[in-house]
């Protein structure tokens, strides 16, 4: 899909906005000239720059082709479902995990995202379950984050 620089240029426009926003009241360190809310800032006003470049860019451009012109594959109707897939995905980790639990929860996503990409089931199983235990220990061991065990808490090491 090709969208017109103009739209990006807004949406970045935006959101370099909207961290403006929420970086005015951040207060400055005592006795420093910075404080917390200058790399924010700095990164905020280049997403306006930027913005206002693309969107300058996208004006321009205007008479050359369509705002929005959809990719082939859009029409495709195993890309829209493993785009489907993908997004459902997401969604059942979102509402699942804390009940299932991280384990199972990405064991089952893993296979769905191999099987809409037509991996055999053999090897979808045996890479999901490699995939989860090496992020979970990344994650869980190493970086400390606290993922959810779910049904398996009995058995969290």
């Amino acid at each position: 899909m090709k969208v017109n620089d103009a739209f990006w240029g807004f949406v970045f426009m935006a959101l370099g906005a909207s961290v403006l926003w929420a970086v005015r009241d951040y207060p400055n360190i005592p006795g420093q000239p910075v404080g917390p809310a200058l790399f924010p800032g700095l990164i905020a006003w280049g997403l306006c720059i930027a913005g206002a470049l693309l969107v300058w860019r996208g004006w321009r451009s205007r008479s050359q082709g369509p705002w929005i012109e959809w990719a082939p594959w859009v029409r495709s109707p195993r890309h829209a479902r493993s785009l489907t897939v993908l997004v459902g995905a997401v969604i059942f980790y979102i509402t699942v995990s804390d009940a299932l639990g991280f384990l199972l929860t990405s064991v089952l996503m893993m296979v769905a995202l191999f099987r809409t990409l037509q991996v055999p089931w053999q090897r979808s199983v045996f890479w999901a379950v490699v995939a989860t235990v090496v992020v979970h220990f990344a994650f869980y061991k190493m970086l400390r984050v606290n993922l959810p065990w779910g049904v398996l808490t009995p058995w969290a090491w």
